[in-house]
């Protein structure tokens, strides 16, 4: 079924369910919004393409999506492509990677592939999700730091010996700035869980370094003002050669934006009791990658920290993840100047907690109790996501399940020779 949940949910709807969906997405707008610039700059874009992803993309996954809750947007899981598709092929290059990996989630969804989540063995999951954390951590130590590095490399095995070779350029008001915000951000999540302690924490210590003339680095310092309007759409620039050239990047986009998303739609169900439509949800990531790519946008997909925060918030149907995209549009056409003074160590402390979260440390302890094949194919495809990419990683480990789970199945005990 392809139905968006929104037509669903729209029947019978009160004043009282707009009023906690109207809550929910203004707090969670106020939790999108750093994240949003955060990931768009680790993944070597500019803070305004975070916020025109978060914006149109969020939009769309609410209004088409499969699922109540789900609130989607610009993730950490998509920083390594994104980053490498960029330095390989230019944002133009992403743009047009973006459209194509939406063409392949509306031909996924319309072929009922959403069903086929079940098959993605988990190993795998926790493997290349572990991996993008640790790189998504390694990319932000030059921030956190405030070393001064003219172009930190790409590649993790070049990275490291980077930043090991940069460490009389620390800056100790940067890294001061960068755990004072940790420690904000962990202290509101435990004493005060319902407020939207990313943005305050954030804002805090970026107001810190405005006041004090720290010498930090901004968003606004380092990529000058952000825009107060949306660009006009338009379609990117296509050839068949560059089709051809951004292929595997787009069938990688569109991998990670439906397992994503459906995990994200099947915590979800759990937390509030309900059961999402998988091929919507598909159908969904489809036509908000599509629009995205159209106003110069980046990936986009079901984010499960955000999804949470939204049901924590009382969010009841997909209302709450319209609001949540028209408050950050909002903030774009009347506030972009503030968000310019934003400072980097507090966004890369932000993005540093995020990479934690997501790679799952309570976790861990029962993944290395798991059958030795299992805790085997989880290192083998951690391994390959950070070392080599992520496109081998997911393809080797994808592979690999498949094999164990026919080996693991009984073979029969008699052959018998067919008639011919």
């Amino acid at each position: 079924m392809r139905q968006p949940k929104l037509l669903t949910t729209i029947r019978g709807y009160s004043r009282t369910d707009f009023i906690a969906d109207l809550l929910a997405g203004l707090t969670v707008a106020m939790v999108a919004l750093p994240l949003s610039l955060a990931i768009a700059i680790a993944s070597g874009a500019g803070p305004a393409q975070g916020l025109i992803t978060a914006i149109i993309g969020g939009f769309m996954i609410s209004l088409l999506g499969g699922s109540r809750v789900q609130i989607g947007g610009p993730t950490g899981a998509f920083i390594v492509v994104v980053f490498s598709v960029i330095a390989e092929h230019g944002y133009e290059g992403l743009v047009l990677a973006t459209f194509m990996a939406g063409i392949l989630l509306l031909i996924a969804g319309y072929f009922r592939a959403g069903n086929l989540i079940a098959y993605v063995p988990e190993p795998v999951v926790q493997g290349f999700t572990i991996g993008i954390g640790i790189i998504i951590a390694t990319s932000q130590i030059k921030d956190f730091l405030g070393l001064q590095i003219e172009a930190l490399p790409a590649n993790f095995l070049e990275k490291i010996p980077a930043l090991w070779a940069a460490p009389a350029s620390l800056s100790l008001p940067a890294l001061g700035i960068a755990l004072l915000t940790m420690l904000l951000i962990v202290s509101f999540r435990k004493l005060a869980p319902r407020l939207p302690g990313l943005i305050v924490a954030v804002g805090l210590t970026s107001a810190i370094v405005a006041l004090a003339h720290l010498p930090i680095d901004t968003i606004h310092s380092r990529f000058d003002d952000l825009p107060n309007a949306l660009p006009a759409p338009h379609l990117p620039s296509i050839s068949l050669a560059k089709l051809t050239e951004l292929f595997p990047s787009a069938l990688t986009i569109a991998f990670l934006a439906a397992v994503e998303s459906l995990l994200s739609a099947m915590v979800a169900d759990k937390m509030i009791d309900g059961h999402h439509r998988p091929n919507a949800e598909v159908t969904a990531q489809g036509f908000a990658n599509i629009a995205s790519s159209l106003f110069g946008g980046m990936p986009v997909t079901g984010a499960i920290a955000r999804t949470a925060t939204n049901i924590k918030a009382g969010g009841k149907t997909p209302v709450a993840g319209l609001v949540h995209a028209l408050a950050i549009l909002l903030i774009m056409l009347l506030a972009a100047d503030l968000a310019g003074y934003l400072a980097m160590p507090a966004l890369a402390a932000l993005l540093m907690l995020t990479a934690w979260n997501m790679s799952e440390p309570h976790k861990w302890a029962a993944c290395l109790r798991a059958p030795k094949s299992d805790v085997a194919l989880l290192l083998i495809t951690l391994a390959l996501t950070v070392v080599v990419d992520l496109t081998v990683a997911i393809g080797t480990g994808i592979a690999l399940g498949l094999a164990l789970r026919l080996r693991r199945k009984a073979p029969p005990e008699e052959w018998d020779t067919p008639e011919r």
